[in-house]
């Protein structure tokens, strides 16, 4: 049985939430994810929690913001014009939209508030600043051959 490292693919269940106990994503009861490592697919700490695990293994994990989802960086709050958003669209505080950045990705964003003329939006991912935990349940670990020097 193949043992996790930095490169490997692997094939897993996973749920995540926040250390309370709320769960916010799970895929238990669901198709499995496949993932490569060092890729940046999942959290950095998660991706190093997984290192050393193999087909079968089960664990919970809690992560910090600094390997997880990072903290709040004060210059991804931005206001934008109501103007910029449908006006049929329904704006709520608390609302998480997709928006687009100049380079055609996409990143999520959280409505703090708004009036007629300004809409104030958090950039930073929802689960910056916040412990997270994981539960992962490996199903399969591929692992690139082995190159000479």
């Amino acid at each position: 049985m193949s043992m996790i490292e930095r490169n490997s693919t692997v094939t897993m269940y996973y749920r995540l939430g926040l250390t309370n106990d709320e769960v916010l994503e799970d895929n238990f009861d669901d198709e499995p994810v496949t993932i490569e490592l060092g890729q940046g697919e999942m959290a950095e700490g998660l991706e190093l929690a997984l290192l050393g695990l193999r087909e079968g293994d089960e664990q919970t994990i809690d992560i910090g913001p600094e390997l997880a989802f990072g903290y709040p960086d004060e210059t991804l709050y931005k206001a934008i014009a109501r103007s910029e958003f449908d006006p049929s669209f329904n704006l709520e505080p608390g609302l998480i939209i997709e928006f687009s950045t100049e380079e055609g990705e996409t990143l999520p964003g959280t409505i703090m508030e708004f009036d007629e003329q300004i809409v104030h939006v958090d950039l930073n991912h929802p689960l910056a600043g916040h412990d997270v935990r994981y539960t992962v349940k490996i199903l399969a670990v591929e692992n690139p051959p082995e190159t000479l020097h």
